[in-house]
């Protein structure tokens, strides 16, 4: 990193599933995992949900007791220290809806939603999931059986997509971790950072879609790459 850009002020960080691999947690492109056991149509689309809600509610009871007994890794704690001593602003974003930043520390905006948080299709409730979710689930809110994960599928809008756009418009380094560069509109975050005049890094096992959109790349296991990184933007500060 740059010393101009070392002490930035204003940190975006977006955070993929490649941060959450090394503890336990697969990403689509895993062999093996849950990911491999279904196609993406049937259990990550609306249409999917509307065919066979019992196989997407299993789908998803399955990742949530996953999530539940994993714990962070070197990365999340990392994260979790930057956003509490640097003096100042440290963003998250995350495409992982599996909660480990928030049981390392930090807290972050979850533009895929939540395993742990349930949805009522029918009146827009929400409420913290049971560990096992099923259609004939009600809503404590309207009382009908229309719950379904607070999750966005494919072909759904992301959450906080505005106060998103407004932090990267105004932050001075902008850094993807554990990001394959393959799902919009977060892949394009680097792009719309960059034209606001921010430094870019990504941190990564390897090259990914978008890297050539990167000013600078960092290449290694998220557990070793991620705490030396933070290190370095903290040492800065001392």
């Amino acid at each position: 990193m740059s010393a101009q850009r070392s002490t930035a002020e204003k940190i975006v960080i977006l955070t993929g599933a490649g941060i959450s691999a090394e503890s336990g947690l697969g990403t689509f492109r895993d062999e093996g995992g849950l990911w491999a056991q279904h196609r993406i149509e049937d259990v990550a689309t609306p249409e999917g949900f509307a065919r066979n809600p019992k196989l997407v509610h299993d789908f998803y009871n399955a990742r949530r007791a996953q999530a539940a007994v994993a714990t962070p890794n070197a990365a999340h704690s990392a994260l979790a220290r930057l956003q509490r001593d640097h003096p100042g602003e440290v963003i998250l974003v995350t495409q992982n809806v599996d909660g480990l930043h928030e049981k390392a520390g930090a807290t972050a905006l979850h533009m895929h939603g939540v395993l742990d948080g349930a949805l009522c299709a029918a009146c827009g409730g929400r409420w913290t999931a049971p560990l096992v979710m099923s259609p004939s689930g009600v809503c404590p809110h309207c009382d009908r059986p229309a719950t379904r994960p607070d999750i966005v599928w494919f072909g759904e809008m992301p959450y906080f997509m505005d106060e998103i756009a407004e932090h990267l418009e105004t932050c001075d380094l902008f850094a993807a971790i554990g990001t394959s560069g393959q799902v919009y509109p977060a892949a394009g975050f680097v792009q719309e950072a960059a034209y606001a005049g921010a430094h870019t890094v990504e941190l990564n096992l390897s090259d990914s879609d978008t890297s050539r959109s990167f000013a600078e790349h960092r290449v290694g296991p998220a557990s070793r790459i991620v705490p030396q990184w933070v290190e370095e933007i903290l040492a800065a500060k001392a």
